[in-house]
């Protein structure tokens, strides 16, 4: 079972959410095991590695300026690495000894050296948006980028971790921020989401297409266009929206009722000084509505389902099947939005007020959901789902709504498996059976876990006093079976000799294979995805250049996690000869 089998009374946690320092050259690891020979690149994660700047605090998860963190491998030899994003957000934090801009969860107020009349009129100059890309990495083209969930991306050079420009896709597509985790074909196509102005004076959301890299070597950003529109289900509150799915034919977008409240993030924020935070509201009544769209060519198909009241992050996979989509989802019960449970004073909490914080917060389910393409060829009140694996249902009701009710494919109090990864080379938009994930204890994360989403067989890996990032799937080449591979995952543990370490497992049953550690202490992390970041991390694999290398190809892989400062954002690089 997933559930935890350890508690925390030490509260070494804590440790997780501190500042470090960058590095000023790689250090070398210690390696325990026999690294697989086919683990050749460099593992990135990213996520918050500075918590205050000079007096002020950043109070939220989701607030620390963003650090890239990453482990290389060769030929049997591992080294880590780290350093900061050198974003506008950060640079200017650091040059002022002062929170500068706004971040999710900590308002940034006007200079104090300013008189009177120019703090007061600074609240009139708009929103500055922040570039703190703390969430997750994912390449485009030939290159990589850092994210987070504004409009602004930023270019890093994976190789020194050196920041290269800053990037705004409004200049390109009509949206007002995309995701941290993007989907990426095979091919390298990147399709992503995000909310916008849509028609009659309304708001929308835009699936956004970026191509793969050009053959003429411009940069594919420029080629950006919009996919397909999904409706808003309140015209000026969209949904907040942290990852959506993906068919090899459709898109599916699940809108929860944790909502943006627009006219407040406009009006609040500049008169009077707020947050991303102070922004969202969310109500059990409103209830989820599920859209789907064709890919290509891209039309939203005009079918009203809904579901109860849930709060979502990640998607795990998405596939069609007979006539079917089936999409499953890491979700939380309830209307309330997760994140009001995510401020890092209740993260730093001795571990008794953690749980009694977890005990009050909504509860965390894995979730099977099952979308009929064709919802009008049975009679109304009969259930429309016939394939035989899921006991997923979809029923017609009166006011024309498809009412949809899920399978649960793991549910344990206070234990979440969240920040999921699958064999994305070989299974992402496709059936598939094992998906594997970050485990959380009433929030701190503790553990690695992987289901079997047919049997609901569950695996897990746990170590005391130990505190992993999210789980990154790396195929065997020679392999055959879905979960011939490894899992690469970031573990801390603040007690230890060499607190910071890389740990490479078996994914077939979770037992260890080799570990990588290094005498520095490391901070919690986003995905990597995935990138996570990441995720937070999400995260992606490619192939990247080796000495020997005759050939480059780049294998994309986005991962559905959003940007937790204990996840990681992971990309592995494999080199093949």
């Amino acid at each position: 079972m997933f559930a935890s089998s350890f508690e925390h009374p030490a509260g070494d946690y804590k440790k997780i959410f501190e500042t470090v320092e960058e590095l000023n050259e790689p250090l070398p690891a210690t390696v325990t095991g026999r690294i697989p020979s086919f683990i050749r690149g460099s593992l990135l994660r990213l996520g918050p590695g500075l918590f205050e700047v000079g007096s002020e605090p950043f109070y939220h998860l989701f607030d620390g300026q963003a650090l890239m963190h990453k482990f290389d491998f060769s030929n049997g030899q591992v080294t880590y690495f780290r350093r900061f994003i050198k974003t506008d957000a950060y640079v200017r934090a650091i040059t002022e000894k002062r929170v500068v801009i706004t971040e999710f969860g900590t308002c940034a107020y006007p200079d104090p050296c300013k008189n009177i009349f120019s703090r007061f009129f600074s609240y009139f100059k708009g929103v500055e948006v922040t570039d703190n890309c703390l969430v997750n990495v994912y390449p485009i083209g030939e290159d990589f980028y850092a994210v987070t969930e504004t409009n602004f991306i930023t270019k890093v050079n994976v190789d020194t971790l050196e920041t290269l420009k800053k990037v705004d896709m409004c200049d390109y597509v009509n949206i007002n921020g995309v995701t941290a985790h993007p989907q990426i074909e095979r091919d390298g196509t990147v399709y992503n989401i995000g909310n916008c102005m849509g028609k009659g004076a309304t708001l929308a959301y835009n699936i956004v297409k970026i191509p793969p890299t050009q053959k003429d070597k411009s940069d594919p950003i420029e080629k950006s266009k919009v996919v397909v529109q999904f409706p808003s289900a309140e015209r000026f509150k969209p949904s907040y929206v942290h990852s959506f799915g993906m068919t090899e034919n459709y898109f599916v977008f699940v809108e929860t009722p944790v909502k943006i409240n627009l006219l407040k993030f406009l009006g609040a924020w500049a008169i009077r000084g707020s947050n991303y935070m102070d922004c969202f509201e969310s109500d059990e009544e409103k209830g989820t509505w599920i859209h789907i769209a064709k890919k290509d060519p891209g039309e939203y198909i005009d079918y009203k389902f809904r579901a109860a009241a849930m709060g979502l992050f990640h998607h795990i996979n998405a596939y069609e099947d007979s006539g079917f989509v089936v999409f499953d989802l890491c979700t939380w019960k309830g209307f309330e939005f997760v994140y009001n449970y995510l401020w890092l004073a209740n993260l730093r909490e001795n571990w008794d007020e953690v749980k009694k914080n977890a005990m009050i917060a909504p509860q965390p389910e894995v979730r099977r959901f099952v979308i009929p393409l064709d919802p009008y060829r049975e009679e109304q009140g009969k259930n429309l789902i016939s394939l035989p694996y899921t006991t997923a249902t979809a029923t017609m009701r009166e006011d024309g709504t498809i009412w949809l009710e899920p399978e649960v494919l793991f549910s344990g109090p206070r234990q979440a498996f969240e920040f999921p990864q699958i064999n994305y080379k070989m299974n992402n938009g496709r059936n598939y059976t094992y998906a594997y994930a970050l485990g959380l204890n009433h929030f701190i994360p503790d553990r690695i876990c992987k289901l079997n989403v047919r049997t609901k067989e569950t695996w897990v890996w746990q170590e005391p006093d130990s505190y992993p990032s999210e789980p990154l799937f790396v195929q065997n080449p020679d392999g055959v079976d879905e979960d011939d591979g490894v899992l690469l995952t970031i573990v801390v543990c603040p007690g230890a000799q060499r607190p910071t370490y890389c740990l490479i497992l078996n994914a077939k049953d979770l037992s260890e294979i080799a570990r990588a550690e290094v005498d520095v202490l490391s901070p919690s992390d986003h995905s990597g995805h995935i990138s996570e970041p990441s995720r937070a991390l999400s995260s992606t694999i490619y192939t990247g250049t080796s000495p020997g290398s005759k050939r480059v190809k780049r294998n994309h892989i986005a991962f559905n996690f959003f940007s937790e400062c204990w996840i990681l954002c992971l990309s592995v690089s494999l080199s093949e000869v």
